[in-house]
């Protein structure tokens, strides 16, 4: 068996490097937005929705418990946008679509 040589990579380096030979890099950064969505939101809005799913072509479904806080929402996309997409060179977002939590 031949000895490899050099600093062994830790595991997640090593995921990472899978998951961009394999084309999933986005889609994983995609779906942390699920689990950021609160802290980005805040904790008002956060209050009233949930992040429920990124679909492919970048839009985040977002649970909304009102439909007078679906049209507030609707008021601060850009703004939200600006937040989930931040420190990001490619946008993981590019619309939220509201919807009625039943």
């Amino acid at each position: 068996m031949k000895e490899r040589g050099g600093p062994a990579e830790g595991i997640g380096a090593l995921i990472q490097r899978f998951l961009a030979q394999h084309g999933h890099s986005e889609r994983v950064a995609q779906a942390a937005i699920l689990t950021e969505w609160a802290g980005i939101a805040g904790p008002q809005i956060a209050r009233v929705t949930d992040a429920l799913q990124i679909l492919p072509d970048k839009t985040l479904i977002v649970g909304v418990k009102t439909h007078a806080w679906m049209t507030e929402l609707s008021l601060h996309e850009p703004q939200l946008l600006s937040a989930l997409n931040a420190g990001h060179a490619v946008p993981r977002v590019l619309r939220i679509r509201w919807q009625l939590r039943r």
